[in-house]
């Protein structure tokens, strides 16, 4: 099987089922456009074994250009729309790309391949162009990692490694149906929004919600307009969709109400209230459309009270695992009474994991195996060497721990991990999760520094303009002493600017690092 074929089925199964909802394009009407964009393609050169670029918000065309490109055997290089035209022209080098499909936006002059307008108006099918031949074994996408310069690390995604994955969504069935709307604004070249925006509808037969931007005006008009019933997204969204509500409740003195209504709903409808918990969860649910039965978190840990708020209101809210390497999604939390804050749960579908050279808290390295994971970084043996070991077990590096009830915590990235002058480690994660409960923190990075020549846990703190270095200073001190004392932070720097973001909302630790040595955070704390 190849994941046009896979498309195929759902076609043959569900021909009527709308693909993208915006557009009212059944999964029957995809198949029709793809196979003109594939004759298209065809005219200007594509053929098996091309390597072909996707630089594009989330619009129509890009589902159908991936598949067009599959349909005549090319692979896809997955191209991040925050990149510059240097970093362009050095991944498509390194893999051999000769032509990107892209919107006009991005198009600069480059000698090294071809643009084609991704939003080209197709004529008809070729019926004489039939599609490739490939298998499982065959490459359908390449992903750049770490980085775009240098010796980057290269994901090759086969087609049996994206079939899978999308297998594995079977285990989120409970809550996931046939002709429903999953909601698509995370950005479709990143692992997570692919997963979601184009593994999971295929899988479920349901239609995806395309979304180009991350306004939240828009994203409340689609959620007013189109109800969708899930929706995937990054914590920080989530936690600024959780502030902005209760801001409004609070506006109109009736939060002490609400949330003693959403904090004791249980023994509410157990003497009988039940009605009044549907009248304060109904309002709150209808922000979102009304439909929801599932908010997927993936990318960071996300806060509990910003978990246990949804939760609240009635709808279902999973944290997800996951890496390129791994297509997304690896291992999930479940709604259980023993669910247990920052966990993101067990493996799901048949993936396994093991946790190798734990230290005497019980952290340790992340390894995992399963059809889903990748079977080496392009053309980089020093890296493969060092990535899998003769079993076929990856090595994510990633430093998580086990709590009792068998669900894994994340504590840190191997590489980011403080070594102090004493040989002890610090996991920046663990710091980051604590100091994001302090009120008025928009977002923080904690790292290695030098400070007269000894290293220590440094942080830098995005916070809201009312914040003092005073008032920050005390907060983190009582911060510190939940945790053991030689992994305080007593260095620190204070911006009311964003921290550098990566697309999908993760801090750029070493960007952060950088500021702090060119003087850009002056306001400081040591």
């Amino acid at each position: 099987m190849n994941m046009y074929q896979v498309l195929k089925q759902v076609v043959k199964e569900s021909p009527d089922a709308l693909f993208l909802v915006r557009e009212k394009i059944s999964f029957k009407k995809a198949l029709s456009l793809i196979q003109a964009r594939a004759t298209t393609l065809h005219k200007i050169g594509v053929k098996a074994g091309d390597v072909v670029g996707l630089l594009s918000h989330n619009i129509p065309e890009f589902p159908l250009t991936l598949f067009a490109i599959w349909y005549l055997g090319g692979t896809v290089l997955l191209l991040d729309t925050n990149l510059t035209p240097f970093e362009y022209d050095n991944m498509t080098k390194t893999v051999k790309c000769k032509l990107v499909c892209a919107e006009k936006s991005f198009f600069y002059k480059s000698k090294g391949f071809k643009f084609f307008d991704i939003e080209t108006k197709d004529g008809a099918a070729d019926a004489k162009l039939k599609p490739a031949k490939l298998t499982e074994k065959d490459i359908a996408t390449l992903s750049f990692t770490s980085g775009s310069t240098g010796n980057p690390k290269v994901v090759p995604l086969t087609h049996g490694n994206l079939i899978s994955s999308s297998e594995y969504y079977e285990d989120m069935g409970k809550w996931i149906h046939k002709n429903e709307v999953m909601y698509g604004f995370l950005p479709l070249y990143h692992i997570f929004g692919f997963a979601a925006g184009i593994l999971a509808p295929l899988h479920f037969h349901m239609g995806i919600l395309l979304q180009p931007t991350i306004n939240p005006r828009n994203i409340l008009d689609d959620f007013k307009t189109y109800k969708p019933h899930c929706i995937p997204a990054v914590p920080r969204l989530y936690e600024v969709f959780r502030n902005k509500i209760i801001e409004g409740i609070k506006e109109k003195h009736m939060w002490w109400f609400v949330s003693f209504v959403l904090k004791n709903q249980k023994f509410l409808k157990k003497i009988g209230f039940g009605w009044l918990v549907k009248k304060i969860q109904k309002p709150l649910q209808d922000i979102f459309g009304g439909r929801v039965n599932l908010m997927i978190a993936g990318g960071a840990a996300t806060k509990p009270e910003v978990e246990s708020f949804y939760e609240s209101l009635g709808i279902t809210f999973v944290q997800g695992y996951g890496m390129t390497e791994t297509v997304g999604p690896f291992c999930c939390s479940r709604p259980s009474k023993h669910r247990v804050p920052f966990a993101f749960g067990t493996p799901i579908g048949c993936s396994e994991c093991t946790i190798r050279d734990m230290d005497e808290t019980g952290v340790g390295t992340l390894w995992v195996r399963g059809p889903n994971v990748f079977k080496g970084y392009l053309n980089n043996k020093e890296a493969n060497k060092d990535s899998f070991d003769k079993d076929g077990w990856f090595n994510t590096g990633d430093l998580v721990y086990m709590d009792k009830y068998k669900q894994y915590h994340f504590a840190g990235r191997k590489k980011q991990v403080i070594v102090l002058d004493s040989g002890k480690n610090v996991y920046p994660d663990e710091l980051e999760a604590l100091f994001m409960e302090i009120e008025g923190v928009k977002n923080v990075a904690v790292f290695e520094h030098k400070v007269k020549d000894k290293t220590v846990t440094y942080g830098v703190f995005s916070v809201d303009k009312d914040m003092t270095i005073e008032k920050l200073a005390k907060e983190v001190a009582n911060q510190n002493k939940k945790v053991a004392s030689y992994k305080w932070v007593t260095h620190f720097a204070m911006t009311t600017d964003d921290l550098p973001m990566t697309s999908t909302q993760k801090v750029k630790h070493h960007a952060v690092r950088q500021n702090l040595i060119d003087g850009k955070y002056t306001n400081k704390h040591e």
